[in-house]
């Protein structure tokens, strides 16, 4: 699962004033913080190339942070520790969901959820005069631990993209709209703890294997998201690709292509009285 406090990033286009767009882009007063809570139902598959799925009815909290240091916006949770004009080095947080009652690992034991923490060089490749159209390249890289009482590596993943955010106008709580793609890549010891089956759980259907690390697969987000007064909506679809993935031949692989994808709408509850200067 990709954790979607603010999933993705945002919109549907629609034209500017000339002068509008001609003009340089200034940033906006908005509150130092806001907060909401909500619920939103996702729909995964147990893991990638599983032929289960399942969905997950889960609260939803919105969380904005507008610091100079750590930001929380609709980029996720970041932590700006190096910035240039054109280059950001910004903290990176992921995770899965638990796997339990997969048909193809009947008989296998269940998989605790992970977390994954590391950083993100994030490029910037374009911004429209505006700042209503953003392009970048992001490289994320992550170490991965299960979530549990004694908590055990698992080993890194590497999730290059480019992302394309636009927004509706330029600072404003119009239509958002998100889209990335790009390649995935992790260690053997990441997709051994997916997709191996040790000898003592192998069966006539599924033989033991043991993955190797390297290509694991493509990845493909849309999202659309809307902040209204008092309320947060949006909306992700994903699709995943394991064509040519360095574990595609694992027994435990059931489908190379699928889609997921899910909603949530969260209430404003309360915001910061004082004001910064944003862009977003």
């Amino acid at each position: 699962m990709r954790p979607l406090p603010e999933t993705a990033r945002a919109l549907l286009s629609v034209a500017l004033l000339a002068a509008a767009a001609a003009s340089p882009a200034r940033a906006d007063q908005k509150p130092l913080w806001e907060f909401g809570l909500g619920a939103g139902m996702f729909v995964f598959n147990d893991y990638r190339g599983s032929a289960t799925t399942h969905a997950y009815p889960i609260p939803v909290p919105y969380f904005v942070y507008r610091g100079e240091i750590f930001k929380s916006d609709q980029e996720g949770l970041r932590g700006r520790f190096f910035s240039e004009p054109r280059v950001e080095f910004n903290l990176s947080i992921n995770g899965t969901t638990p796997v339990r009652n997969d048909s193809a690992r009947q008989g296998m034991p269940d998989l605790r959820s992970t977390l994954e923490i590391g950083g993100s060089l994030n490029v910037h490749l374009w911004r429209s005069s505006d700042q209503r159209f953003k392009l970048d390249l992001r490289l994320p890289a992550r170490a991965a631990l299960t979530v549990e009482a004694s908590p055990r590596m698992i080993g890194g993943f590497f999730e290059p993209h480019v992302a394309l955010d636009i927004a509706q106008f330029r600072g404003s709580n119009g239509w958002k709209l998100g889209m990335l793609a790009g390649p995935l890549f992790a260690d053997s010891r990441y997709n051994g703890y997916f997709y191996n089956v040790a000898p003592q759980y192998a069966t006539a259907d599924r033989p033991a294997y043991q993955a190797h690390g390297g290509y694991a697969g493509t990845q493909t987000l849309v999202s659309l998201t809307r902040r209204y007064p008092d309320y947060w909506c949006g909306f992700f679809v994903r699709h995943d690709m394991l064509g040519g993935a360095s574990f595609a031949s694992s027994p435990l692989v059931k489908t190379n292509s699928y889609w997921s994808g899910g909603f949530g709408v969260t209430w404003i509850i309360r915001q910061s009285s004082r004001s910064v200067a944003s862009d977003d």
